[in-house]
C-alpha cells in the first residue's frame, strides 16, 4: 500500500520501532533522549503498534509529550479498564485515547510531516492475514496508528483503513527488518521492546485468542506463525544478508514495564531506562563505518 514496495536512496539507512503496548515507553524514552542530541539520521521509518505512535511523537520534534499521555491518559482508569471488558466492552478504549490526544493537542500532526522523509506504519490485513505497511500522512495517520494498535479481542471488533478491516500491526509483523531490506534499507536500527533474553512462546492467552478470531482462518493462521516468525527475525538481527548492517536496541534484564503496566513509577522508571539506553545506541550507530558491519545489543 502506498509505495510500500518502492526501493530507492530514500531508505538506505531507516528507523524500526516496535511495539509492546505500555512496554513501548523504552522507546518513548529512548526517542526522547535521541530529540534531545539532535539525533535523527535515517532516511524512513517504520512503525508498529504503540511504537508507531512514539515515531509519530519523535517526527513532529516535540519530547515528553507522549509520556503524558502514559502517566495521565493511560493510568486514568479510562484507557484499560478490566470491568468494561468483562461486560463485553473494550480493555483497551482506543477511540476515546485517541480523541483526548487530539482535543488536548498532543501531538503536532503538521511537525511531523514538514520533512521529506518516508514514515511507514505496519497493520494486520484481517481477511488476508498479511502485513501491509501504510505510508502515513496528515489524513490517515491517526487511523493507521489505530489500527496498527488495536489489539485483537482487547480492542472488540477491527479498524477499517480505506474499508478494509485491519488489526495490530504485531500480528503479522512485529518487527518489520525484511520489509526494510525489501524498501533498499542498509543500514537500520530496531528498537525492541523485550531484553534480549526474551523467547517468544504460545501461551494459552495467545490460543484462546486465536479461538476468539475462528471466524477469520487466515487471520488464525498468521497468529500461529508468530513464534516462528519471531525466531527468524532474531536470527536475520544476528546474521544479516551482505550489506545490511543492523544496531538492536532492547531493554536491559531488569526493565520491569509489562504490556498492561499501570504503576506510575514503573512506568517512569521504564522511560527513563529508555532514555539512559539512547546514547550508547548512538554510538553503536556511528560505528557504521560500512553496510558490512553489524553490531547489536542482543
Amino acid at each position: 500500500m502506498d509505495g510500500s514496495n518502492r526501493q530507492d536512496s530514500a531508505h538506505e539507512t531507516m528507523l524500526i520501532v516496535e511495539g509492546g503496548a505500555l512496554r513501548s515507553v523504552f522507546s518513548l524514552g529512548l526517542l526522547d533522549c535521541f530529540l534531545k542530541d539532535n539525533f535523527n539520521p535515517f532516511d524512513s521509518y517504520i512503525g508498529v503498534s504503540a511504537g508507531a505512535s512514539n515515531l509519530a511523537v519523535f517526527l513532529s520534534g516535540t519530547p515528553r509529550i507522549n509520556i503524558k499521555a502514559y502517566l495521565d491518559l493511560v493510568l486514568s482508569g479510562k484507557f484499560i479498564n478490566y470491568w468494561r471488558f468483562l461486560r463485553g466492552g473494550h480493555l483497551i478504549d482506543l477511540d476515546w485515547l485517541l480523541a483526548e490526544i487530539y482535543s488536548q493537542s498532543l501531538l503536532d500532526i503538521p511537525a511531523i510531516f514538514s520533512h521529506d522523509r518516508s514514515f511507514y506504519v505496519a497493520i494486520t490485513n484481517v481477511a488476508s492475514g498479511e502485513a501491509e505497511y501504510v505510508m502515513a500522512n496528515p489524513k490517515n495517520l491517526l487511523s493507521v496508528i489505530k489500527a496498527s494498535t488495536a489489539l485483537p479481542l482487547f480492542y472488540r471488533g477491527f479498524t477499517e483503513v480505506d474499508g478494509r478491516p485491519m488489526t495490530d500491526g504485531g500480528v503479522a509483523d512485529g518487527i518489520p527488518i525484511q520489509q526494510a531490506i525489501r524498501l533498499g534499507a542498509k543500514r537500520i536500527m530496531v528498537v525492541l521492546s523485550r531484553s534480549d533474553t526474551y523467547q517468544k512462546t504460545d501461551t494459552w492467552v495467545h490460543r484462546y485468542i486465536r479461538w476468539r478470531m475462528r471466524n477469520h482462518p487466515l487471520l488464525v493462521a498468521t497468529m500461529k506463525e508468530r513464534v516462528e516468525q519471531h525466531k527468524a527475525v532474531i536470527k536475520l538481527i544476528h546474521n544479516p544478508p551482505p550489506g545490511v548492517s543492523i544496531v538492536a536496541v532492547c531493554p536491559p534484564a531488569h526493565f520491569a514495564v509489562d504490556r498492561f503496566t499501570r504503576d506510575r513509577d514503573s512506568l517512569l522508571q521504564g522511560y527513563q531506562i529508555g532514555f539512559d539506553t539512547a546514547e550508547a545506541a548512538i554510538a553503536r550507530w556511528r560505528t557504521l563505518q560500512s553496510p558490512s558491519n553489524t553490531t547489536s545489543d542482543m
